[in-house]
């Protein structure tokens, strides 16, 4: 699907080796829907109440990675600065990367495996601010991969011509730094108009259900909330109005219910396969697997590829993102990414679908809590 030029040249040493909003009584869930359209764009999803969608209790999904290496990961990352170039998943073990023998002390010391690379994140961090001035255009995307020590230009269908040849250009510049890879499709946005939660003429999904104090709301995707203010669900009762959003940069909204849900446990649809009671949330790791649940292709899983990941909509760039391979479509966007029961992200956007695979890409669920102070449950 994918053809990739550039040769993983980073390394010194080898390593060491979705969801349908339901409604029981008035419990609503996360959920996810998209529309495909030429160009890259975000993802919105909304949520769909539906009594019979989830009726089952069958037993949570157990996620293969635990939230724990994500934690570890975003700490380390924070003691060791520039002198990593990102962390992943394998065997099991979190490798971290490092640049020199200090920052390997002090991952082994915080249980880690270090691994040393010849480019820094402090290097790679001025080869994206590059891109970002250089490449910014419309179907491109770009993270570090922390398992080639490269920043990986992902750019889509649309990118042609004169496009291609600036978007070439601009990696050249660096070398093998940039690895170029081809995507199938267009990075979109997932919105649809139809069933499910419904703003105005589109739908969404819900993500997570969240609380500040005695107060309830819901996470979502922020281009779904930020023109819209009523949110509905497919019988037409009101279920809350946009409290905050933010679009393009982030892609994070809040909507607060207009009543105290009768049912506060919070859960995702596993469609068919019961519900998964989210009782946390934490940060992603590379090499995680995860599943998304959304409203048009239901549940599907898999891993994470790259953190911080920057896309250029056509609406504008979105930074901050989870990269994955788990497929969405038109439909999906807004709703959940989750391992077991800890919330990770929303969908914002992507490429590519369900039928052939795909690339997508999850706004941190975490960045939206703490700008708006509210909790998960």
């Amino acid at each position: 699907m994918c053809r990739t030029s550039g040769v993983p040249a980073g390394r010194t040493q080898p390593p060491v080796e979705a969801c349908a909003v339901k409604i029981t009584k008035r419990r609503v869930l996360a959920v996810g829907v998209t529309t495909a359209s030429a160009g890259m764009v975000a993802g919105a999803l909304a949520i769909a109440p539906s009594v019979s969608a989830t009726s089952g209790s069958a037993a949570p999904v157990a996620a293969a990675a635990p939230a724990g290496p994500g934690d570890l990961s975003t700490k380390l990352a924070q003691q060791l600065g520039g002198r990593s170039a990102g962390s992943y998943l394998k065997g099991g073990q979190l490798v971290v990367t490092v640049t020199d023998a200090e920052a390997a002390r002090t991952v082994r010391a915080a249980g880690a495996v270090p691994e040393t690379v010849s480019r820094s994140g402090s290097y790679l961090k001025k080869v994206e601010d590059t891109l970002q001035r250089d490449a910014t255009i419309p179907g491109t995307a770009w993270a570090v991969d922390p398992d080639t020590n490269q920043v990986l230009l992902s750019v889509d269908s649309t990118v042609t011509g004169a496009k291609l040849k600036r978007v070439k250009a601009a990696a050249a510049k660096h070398g093998a730094a940039v690895r170029i890879e081809h995507v199938a499709g267009t990075f979109q946005k997932f919105t649809l108009g139809g069933e499910a939660i419904r703003t105005g003429g589109s739908r969404c999904s819900l993500g997570f259900n969240a609380k500040k104090g005695n107060e309830y709301y819901f996470i979502t995707a922020g281009h779904c909330t930020n023109n819209s203010r009523t949110w509905t669900d497919s019988s037409g009762r009101t279920l809350g109005n946009t409290a905050g959003s933010s679009f393009p940069g982030n892609d994070y909204g809040l909507v607060k219910y207009t009543s105290t849900p009768q049912d506060t446990r919070g859960a995702v649809s596993l469609y068919g396969r019961g519900t998964q009671d989210i009782t946390g949330a934490g940060n992603a790791t590379v090499g995680q697997r995860v599943q998304r649940s959304g409203s048009t292709t239901q549940l599907h899983d898999g891993s994470v590829n790259a953190l911080n990941a920057t896309v250029n909509y056509r609406e504008g760039s979105v930074t901050g993102l989870i990269r994955t391979n788990v497929c969405a479509e038109p439909g999906d966007s807004g709703g959940s990414l989750f391992a077991g029961s800890t919330a990770l992200g929303l969908t914002s956007g992507g490429s590519g679908n369900c039928r052939s695979g795909g690339t997508t890409y999850f706004q941190p669920v975490t960045e939206a809590m703490q700008v708006y102070g509210v909790q998960v449950y």
